[in-house]
């Protein structure tokens, strides 16, 4: 759903979704992206683990974490993962 959303921004292409945090290098890599949108919770890795191997692999990558967990120490980790950007979603899905 939140793909679909920003494929009708005029100025943004959702060029990739993967399904687990253990993808997302990958996924980075084949598709030369500028922006990943993770979430906290993911099989396979998490999403702060996820930010820190894009930030290893692809520093140029700017990472956005969009979670539920709003919690300070959440948003420490995330920012130390090297995420340029932390923000609460209401909603699970």
């Amino acid at each position: 759903a939140l793909a679909a959303l920003l494929g009708l921004e005029g100025d943004m292409t959702v060029v990739a979704q993967v399904a687990r945090g253990d993808e997302v290098v990958a996924a980075a890599r084949a598709h030369a992206v500028d922006v990943a949108l993770l979430d906290i919770e993911m099989p396979g890795m998490t999403g702060l683990d996820a930010a820190a191997a894009l930030r290893e692999a692809l520093p140029g990558v700017r990472v956005v974490i969009l979670t539920t967990f709003g919690r300070p120490g959440y948003l420490r980790r995330a920012m130390e993962a090297g995420a340029s950007a932390f923000l609460v979603k209401d909603a699970p899905a």
